[in-house]
């Protein structure tokens, strides 16, 4: 044993001195070595050990260090190859050309998306995001009770605000898809998302605290949420937020949302706003805020052309006639389409996914979002006649307008239209607070008289009318219409192959 042990420490000068013999025999440039000259003088330094013995430990640690080396570069590329996200996925889109060269404001947006993509993925089985693990049973209000504190998530949301077209839907959009498809993750208009909501409550009414039920559900499906066009206008809804969101943050949930409002200016100027502002608190709280500064309105850089946005009420026979083109041989007759909580909106003509109105059919009546969404569902083409320049005394009229071109743009469906004037000259008589403020003051010479009795102060149309103006323009550039054209010529495909193999 004292033979072995006395071996052993012969040894170990020789081991310790790997680095310096490999690198020199690898022809490698030799790099500052720690143990002194001794680590030169390999004759001295291996003592009674012979060269054949020098020589087979050399090789081995050789190999030994060469293949250890080649796992690493092999991990390393890898880890490369594997790399994920939206800021990757970025990068390849504008490498072949599928995007324009991003800005600076996006790059910088999609820094702050990929690092919530990677906190993601390393906190996956802390969040409970994959849908495939073991979840806790959480069961109504049992489980609220047994839970004295809460349980938000280690991982904070990402709340993205900036100026109508800078990308805000595809940045998150790119995000969203990046992630694994089997996680518990929903994407989702905030108007669909509210709908959802206020149906959900209608159907656990009557229960304590219906709201936390409703958490519970949504919560059970997504712990992920993305919500793009964050914008509360109703009191409805803004007195339902705050109650909402604190359960949901409570379960856990990580929200992702857009907004053309920084969190301070939501329902700015709303009733009952002192109700609304805990949840601001909480949404600040629970999210990083991030600015996307770009000046830069993407929307317009497409190709727009007149297309199916026809300027002139004697325009109406054309817009009959292009209708008629694209129902093709099928015949348009009055249709009920099916909306949330069993009611129904009347088309007044529909055929081939191509649905008729008139403004005042579908904008001067008591629509809203849910009537909107339900058409589209059925409909991937609507036409309508009449779009009247806004102003004071049509405003609820307006405001229905912005959700249906909302609603037209999240569903990527195609408008034919005729209207009194531009994108831009619908809206020139909405104005904002400060806007208005700004405008010339009244004098002595310029008599009440003489103002204009139509101008419409309305702070949340007046943000809403620049994305409003740029959603139009872009649906009706070229490149939005061929998309249109190729998604229902892919669905088409689907449909007749699905009735081959039948």
């Amino acid at each position: 044993m004292r033979n072995v042990l006395r071996s052993l420490r012969q040894l170990r000068p020789l081991i310790q001195r790997q680095d310096c013999v490999l690198i020199g025999s690898v022809n490698v440039a030799e790099p500052p070595c720690h143990f002194g000259k001794s680590c030169h003088i390999h004759s001295s330094a291996c003592g009674g050990v012979d060269h054949a013995e020098t020589n087979f430990f050399k090789n081995h640690l050789f190999t030994t260090t060469t293949r250890a080396l080649s796992i690493g570069a092999a991990k390393l590329a890898n880890r490369e190859s594997n790399r994920a996200g939206p800021l990757v996925e970025y990068e390849r889109r504008i490498a072949g050309g599928e995007l324009v060269e991003g800005d600076a404001c996006q790059v910088d947006t999609l820094t702050e998306l990929q690092r919530l993509h990677d906190e993601l993925v390393e906190n996956v089985d802390t969040c409970q995001l994959d849908r495939n693990s073991e979840k806790p049973v959480r069961s109504g209000w049992l489980w609220s009770r047994l839970l004295s504190h809460p349980s938000y998530s280690p991982v904070k949301g990402l709340y993205l605000y900036g100026g109508v077209g800078t990308g805000k839907t595809m940045l998150m959009d790119l995000f969203f898809n990046q992630l694994p498809s089997n996680w518990r993750k929903k994407r989702i208009h905030f108007h669909d998302f509210m709908l959802n909501v206020h149906s959900l409550l209608q159907k656990h009414k009557g229960l304590s605290d219906p709201l936390d039920v409703v958490a519970g559900e949504i919560s059970d499906d997504a712990i992920l949420l993305c919500l793009d066009e964050f914008m509360v206008t109703d009191v409805a809804d803004a007195l339902v937020l705050n109650r909402l969101f604190r359960h949901l943050f409570n379960k856990g949930i990580i929200l992702v949302a857009t907004s053309n409002r920084a969190p301070d200016n939501l329902y700015e100027g709303g009733l009952q706003r002192d109700l609304f502002l805990p949840f601001i608190a909480s949404l600040k709280e629970r999210c990083v805020v991030h600015e996307i500064g770009s000046s830069i309105d993407y929307r317009k850089m497409t190709s727009g052309k007149q297309g199916f946005y026809l300027v002139g009420r004697d325009l109406s026979a054309l817009l009959k006639q292009n209708f008629q083109q694209l129902i093709g041989e099928g015949t348009a007759t009055p249709q009920e389409v099916e909306v949330v909580m069993g009611r129904t909106l009347h088309v007044p003509l529909g055929a081939n996914g191509c649905a008729y109105f008139s403004f005042e059919e579908l904008c001067d009546r008591p629509l809203g979002a849910a009537d909107y969404f339900g058409l589209f569902k059925k409909f991937h083409t609507l036409a309508l006649e009449g779009i009247p320049i806004f102003g004071l005394h049509n405003k609820s009229a307006a405001h229905r307008f912005v959700t249906l071109v909302d609603v037209i743009y999240e569903n990527k469906a195609r408008l034919m239209c005729t209207a009194d004037g531009s994108p831009q000259d619908l809206f020139e008589k909405i104005v904002t607070i400060s806007e208005a403020k700004n405008m010339a003051p009244r004098t002595s010479s310029r008599s009440r008289k003489n103002d204009d009795s139509s101008l419409c102060v309305d702070n949340e149309l007046g943000f809403a009318k620049d994305r409003t103006i740029s959603r139009l323009t872009e649906i009706n550039s070229r490149e939005y219409l061929e998309h249109h054209a190729a998604m229902l010529s892919e669905k088409k495909e689907r449909v007749d192959q699905n009735v081959l193999e039948a």
